[in-house]
């Protein structure tokens, strides 16, 4: 080997390939429940689709109520609080932070993982280059888990996958293929403009294609031809361009990079001609951003011991196993993307899902690879399923599940399938502890919580201890109401070990208080910035400042709190516990879901 080439190892509990939401947030939730975590991303950033690379908007179950929480929640809170005019980078550092606080965290970023060592079915080892530090490193661990996305351990390490659109009569699915075929969705670029108080002109790029008409967009790249037209109506809360989309008939791996290239000539075809073919009133806005790394929707799917189908996303996914769960429509875009194709122009077919539905942990783990998870866009799942669970809000608890699942198995010692098949219980609390919401489950409160008495009423009482946390059909649901000022006390017959105090608060699920701006109000990602831009705030409903006293003394006092969720450690002995709600974030009243003590 050449002497500027540096050859290290490494050793973990996990190793985890892929830093997108769902490999970021699998390291996080494992790294917190006390596993060594490697992290091992091929890009210079986390985030993925996420990241101001790309700048995919977060998206997820429908419904204000069904809103994900856990630690995607927790990133945008932290964006919300540090980063309200959303500037794409600073959402990044947010990401960067979260994982780059934890000391069980390695980061190897500017990391392609090429190359595993087998031992019958089990991974020993991963090798990855990092191109920064031209420096080869070899990861051994206990647990492997690939949120790569393009599921690159599978040719590896000879995990099972699949790869394509599945035969209508393979799991008898409605929206499945008449003959099974390679065809996958394809994958975007996209651009970010910014609206000025003055005219500003465009000047195409020589290689742009050419598109005189709205009656452009959907036929051979560059070509006129009578299709659907795309929503190119380019605004703070305007269409994103998600249809400049190529790759899904050939090979969305190897043809990346020709893919990319063809997009380039789409997306800045399509601003020359919102900006100068027709009117489209965007005389003053310019061109801020384009993408040059295509966000990818699909390509290898690995099988674990449950395959997802469009069954069990029409039917609500009532699992024993549920550990995450989805609710985006089944949205199957046209391979062809923009092309002109023998089959529709319909850039995507869109199925609306009635109810959330619950995803099991065993569509999580290798079915022949023994110590091998995976999450994100490629789990256990038919292509007509993938359509749903692929959108980053529903991969980020899919991979904070992950995490917690293999935090399990490492600390018995167990594999993932021993931890799915008996320990199933323990990992649905520990997530919904972690503030997971789990369409079909309940969350236990503690034993100490419950022999307590308090200063509520029963049905208050009855309220507060319900394990929902969160409303079902309309706003207030599962929560009591204090006035600032007043107190929620806990008191006990002789003195008792209070470990912590976890509160969960109202975040503003219909997020009226967050955003001036709609598209602010499904997740805090800016895309385009009009004039009618407006900062995001600290939802008005959160719980800002409280005081924490134990037989009278003061035990813990929380100023400036800007999240939904929170564990304060405490570590006293006390008869009597009480808590004096101080300020909120601005709304009249404390809205409490849940308040419980840990032993």
């Amino acid at each position: 080997m050449n002497d500027f080439l540096t050859k290290k190892t490494l050793d973990c509990d996990l190793c985890v390939i892929g830093g997108g939401l769902s490999g970021s947030f699998a390291a996080l939730e494992a790294a917190r429940h006390g596993a060594k975590v490697i992290l091992m991303q091929d890009r210079p950033m986390l985030g993925g689709n996420a990241s101001s690379e790309i700048r995919m908007w977060v998206r997820g179950a429908g419904g204000a109520f069904n809103r994900e929480t856990g630690l995607l929640s927790e990133l945008e809170e932290r964006i919300i609080r540090y980063n309200p005019t959303l500037v794409p980078s600073l959402t990044d550092a947010a990401l960067y932070g979260m994982l780059r606080e934890n000391d069980n965290i390695t980061l190897l970023l500017n990391t392609s993982c090429l190359d595993a060592a087998m031992q019958g079915s089990r991974i020993l080892s991963v090798t990855g280059w990092q191109m920064t530090t031209y420096t080869y490193y070899t990861v051994t661990a206990k647990l492997f888990m690939d949120c790569s996305g393009d599921s690159i351990l599978a040719p590896l390490t000879g995990a099972a996958y699949c790869h394509g659109r599945e035969a209508r009569s393979e799991y008898n699915e409605e929206l499945g293929q008449p003959a099974a075929d390679i065809r996958t969705m394809g994958m975007s670029v996209l651009l970010a403009a910014r609206e000025t108080d003055h005219p500003v002109s465009f000047t195409p790029p020589p290689f742009a294609n050419v598109y005189p008409t709205d009656d452009s967009f959907a036929g051979d790249v560059g070509q006129s031809v009578h299709a659907q037209v795309r929503d190119h109506r380019v605004a703070t809360s305007g269409a994103n361009l998600w249809w400049v989309e190529l790759g899904g008939e050939g090979d969305s791996i190897h043809d990346a990079d020709r893919v990319r290239d063809e997009l380039l000539a789409c997306i800045y075809g399509v601003w020359d001609h919102i900006k100068n073919r027709g009117d489209h009133g965007m005389e003053n806005w310019d061109l801020d951003w384009v993408g040059f790394l295509p966000g990818k929707r699909e390509s290898r799917r690995y099988v674990g011991d449950y395959v997802m189908c469009e069954a069990d996303i029409r039917s609500g996914g009532h699992f024993d196993d549920e550990i995450a769960y989805g609710g985006w429509p089944m949205d199957d875009h046209n391979p062809y993307g923009m092309r002109k194709n023998p089959e529709s122009n319909l850039p995507s077919i869109m199925i609306p899902v009635t109810e959330p539905y619950g995803i099991p942990l065993r569509s999580l783990y290798s079915k022949n690879i023994d110590n091998l998870m995976f999450a994100g866009r490629n789990i256990s799942v038919t292509h007509v399923a993938l359509s749903s669970t692929r959108v980053m809000g529903t991969c980020s608890l899919i991979g904070q599940a992950a995490g917690c699942a293999a935090a399990l198995a490492l600390r018995l010692g167990i594999s993932p399938r021993e931890a799915a098949l008996g320990h199933c219980r323990e990992i649905q609390q520990q997530l919904m502890d972690d503030g997971v919401f789990l369409p079909h489950f309940r969350r236990e409160v503690s034993a100490l919580t419950k022999r307590a008495k308090t200063n509520l009423t029963d049905a208050r009482r009855d309220t507060l201890f319900n394990g929902l946390e969160r409303p079902h059909t309309q706003a207030g649901e599962n929560s009591i109401v204090f006035q600032p000022g007043e107190s929620l006390c806990f008191r006990f017959d002789r003195p008792e070990h209070i470990r912590g105090l976890r509160l969960c608060f109202d975040p503003d699920f219909e997020r009226m208080s967050i955003s001036d701006n709609h598209k602010m109000r499904v997740f805090a990602m800016k895309l385009h910035t009009g004039r009618d831009f407006v900062p995001v705030r600290v939802a008005a409903t959160l719980v800002k400042s409280f005081v924490v006293y134990a037989d009278g003394q003061e035990a813990a006092r929380v100023e400036d709190n800007f999240h939904r969720l929170l564990t304060l450690p405490l570590d006293i002995t006390a008869t009597e516990l009480r808590i004096e709600w101080l300020e909120t974030n601005g709304a009249p009243e404390v809205r409490l879901f849940s308040a419980d003590l840990l032993a």
